[in-house]
């Protein structure tokens, strides 16, 4: 397998294409090349400044895969350094902005919390700390940091990078008789068909708002030949959705998930669908490769990953892109003992090894290594195809959006409404929220 060394920069390119000019004040190559030129503090002198003893930092955060190690992971550092980290995590079927918003209602200002940048971001331009300084921030991959860039400061440390498309089981695929890949949506089906005489449920879906949402809604954005310039569009009403040739080929693809998924996918949430997968019980699933850590709980699967078809061109793709930010709040009592606590996670030995081998994270930051024995299968494959992957465009639309499109996707899963309608509430989801 490829080392991952070559996936940063085959991600450096994709990032750049994918996120274009439409940023927030993102960095020019001008400015990059400034800031990799300037002196920066040392890896040891970074891991030993010691933030302050006998202080609690709050986390407030969504990934729910990486509870459990980011507890075991925040353990280490109150035994390093006296500090404590507590850690909340809201995320599969909760609405993490929504709870997160009502925190900061209620007067309770997390030392650290998640955006996904570009506009879900603006929310929070007056607690987000500038990092630009921080002496990570010049390993920092350029377009993995742009959705976080707001005139020329980074206003996040971005998570980790990620990808999602449809990973299958290759023994199940084996044993159906399928020989050859499908490329293209016919091909997608005939595959269906004959795991389905082989008594395989073709697909694991779910009726989760954002998956079948924004993961899944992204894959018709990313396709578009100028992703931005159709977005800006659907918000100002130039663009219309059901007008959209691009949309109209995607909604064959959904018709076929649904089609051809478990029969009660109405009721299964995320981590359902998931255990659905790792147990045998269907081979195939739109996932990312965030979704390792619990398939490796159950089984040791041989798996693959197929690129996403909305129609038979064979132009299919997987989508890429920084999975999150980590926001230091300036309004919380610890800020600085916050920045401490993220630079010790990306410069600390300690820290790599979570962020690599425990979380299964493909590393934003050029200073960590990883391997695709750290990542896992699922990770190796997601790199193999980052030369040629679609970028993350949802969070280029105002929180709410996202929300509104889930629930139409979830009325569509269950018959109540037609591909009309879909469509027109996507335009809607827009309108109500961008037109307040």
């Amino acid at each position: 397998m490829k080392k991952l060394s070559i996936l940063l920069a085959s991600i450096m390119l994709v990032f750049a294409a994918a996120c274009g000019n439409g940023n927030n004040g993102g960095n020019t190559e001008e400015q990059q090349q400034t800031e990799s030129n300037k002196p920066a503090e040392t890896e040891k002198a970074a891991e030993t400044t010691q933030p302050k003893k006998d202080v609690t930092i709050k986390v407030f955060q969504f990934k729910v895969e990486i509870a459990d190690a980011l507890n075991r992971m925040a353990a280490e550092y109150e035994k390093e350094t006296g500090v404590k980290v507590e850690i909340e995590t809201h995320g599969g079927g909760e609405d993490y902005n929504a709870l997160l918003r009502a925190e900061i209602a209620a007067g309770s200002e997390p030392e650290i919390f998640n955006s996904e940048g570009f506009a879900a971001l603006e929310a929070y331009y007056d607690r987000a700390t500038d990092l630009s300084g921080e002496a990570w921030a010049k390993d920092v991959i350029p377009a993995a940091a742009n959705p976080a860039t707001v005139d020329g400061k980074l206003l996040g440390m971005p998570m980790n990078i990620e990808g999602y498309g449809i990973f299958y089981n290759k023994d199940l695929f084996a044993k159906a008789g399928i020989t050859e890949l499908p490329t293209t949506l016919t091909q997608l089906e005939d595959a269906a068909k004959k795991l389905e005489a082989a008594n395989i449920t073709p697909f694991s879906t779910t009726n989760e708002w954002w998956s079948i949402g924004h993961h899944t809604i992204n894959v018709a954005l990313a396709e578009q030949t100028d992703p931005a310039a159709f977005i800006e569009g659907t918000k100002t009403g130039a663009e219309l959705f059901k007008n959209n040739e691009i949309f109209k080929k995607w909604t064959n693809y959904v018709d076929l998930v649904f089609k051809y998924s478990q029969k009660d996918k109405l009721t299964t949430d995320y981590a359902t669908q998931v255990a659905n997968f790792a147990s045998g019980k269907a081979a195939m699933i739109q996932q990312g490769n965030w979704i390792q850590g619990d398939v490796d709980k159950v089984a040791k699967l041989n798996v693959g990953l197929l690129p996403i078809p909305i129609d038979d061109s064979g132009k299919g793709h997987i989508y890429t892109g920084p999975a999150n930010f980590w926001i230091v709040n300036s309004k919380s009592k610890n800020a600085e003992e916050a920045k401490a606590f993220l630079n010790w996670m990306v410069t600390s030995e300690t820290g790599k090894s979570y962020l690599t081998k425990e979380f299964k994270f493909i590393p934003a930051l050029t200073s960590i290594k990883a391997t695709p024995e750290d990542v896992g299968q699922m990770g190796a494959a997601v790199s193999e195809q980052a030369a040629t992957a679609g970028g993350w465009h949802w969070g280029r639309y105002p929180d709410g959006v996202i929300q509104a499109w889930g629930a139409a996707m979830q009325e569509y899963q269950g018959g109540q409404i037609d591909k009309d309608a879909l469509l027109d509430k996507f335009n809607s989801g827009v309108d109500d929220i961008v037109k307040k």
